[in-house]
Parts: structure tokens; sequence; C-alpha cells
């Protein structure tokens, strides 16, 4: 196996090297799109979800987040976020009492099962949002971590 990669990633170099040479294909770096930027640098969630356009989502059970009760270490609290909501188009998580409180959002293609699993990082306990975008219609669920070693600077 490791000839057959080795050969495939050689003729991969090799059919791009005189491209790169001449000029048709410039490296450049990839930055990731500005859109919803704001959202990210908000301070407080009510600001996050207004700014994500979500400021009146509804509770939906057909949405779930799975996060310990008690978590640990709020360094590194693991999640999980599902959508049961046909025609789901994002997933964004936000952590009430974060010194920035939208921490994770995620866009999903039409066929694309809209589920994810993370870690993420909380200051203290708080109540964890889980809003989906579908159908151009906001939804939500809550649940709520208690955090026993500070995560944010502690």
């Amino acid at each position: 196996m490791r000839r057959r990669s080795f050969l495939q990633a050689f003729g991969s170099a090799a059919a791009l090297a005189p491209l790169i040479g001449s000029g048709l294909l410039k490296p450049q770096t990839a930055l990731a799109a500005d859109s919803g930027r704001a959202a990210f640098d908000a301070q407080t969630a009510l600001d996050a979800l207004r700014l994500l356009g979500a400021g009146a989502a509804e509770q939906n059970a057909a949405l779930t987040i799975r996060a310990p009760e008690i978590a640990e270490n709020g360094a590194a609290v693991p999640i999980e976020g599902i959508s049961t909501i046909p025609g789901t188009t994002s997933l964004s998580v936000l952590v009430d009492r974060n010194p920035f409180p939208l921490v994770v959002r995620l866009s999903f293609g039409p066929q694309v099962l809209p589920r994810f699993q993370t870690r993420i990082k909380m200051a203290e306990s708080s109540r964890l949002r889980l809003v989906a975008t579908a159908g151009g219609k906001f939804y939500t669920v809550f649940r709520d971590v208690k955090v026993t070693v500070g995560g944010c600077g502690e």
C-alpha cells in the first residue's frame, strides 16, 4: 500500500509541477467566508441570535443537543448536535455565559445529515442553545451544563 500511495503522490506532483512553473496555477491562501463574522464577535447570546437572524427561534423537539450534565473540565466539553427537521441548512451552538456566546456554526448541503460532534470551551456553568435553520425559519433547543473546573483562563 505504501508503494501505491508514493506513486500516486509522485504522479500528482509531476503533473502539477509544469503548471505551477509556467504560472498557469498560482498557489494562494484560502480564506474562510466572512459572512456572519459579527455574530461570532457578539458579547451576549441575544445579540448573537439577532445577528444570525434567529431572534424569534421557536423550540422544536426534532432538535437534539447532547452534552454532559456535569462537565469536569470547561476547556473541553463534548457536545453533539442533531437535527431531524427536513431541509436543515445550518446548526449553531451558543453558550449563554461565555464571553463570546456563538461557539460553532456549521452549514449543510441538501443531501447531508445535519449532525456533528465537537468539543467546546465553556467559561462557567451555562445553558447551551442549538439553533437550526430550515426552510427560512429558526428552531432551537436548550441544555444546561454545569462546569466544575473553569475552561477560560482558570
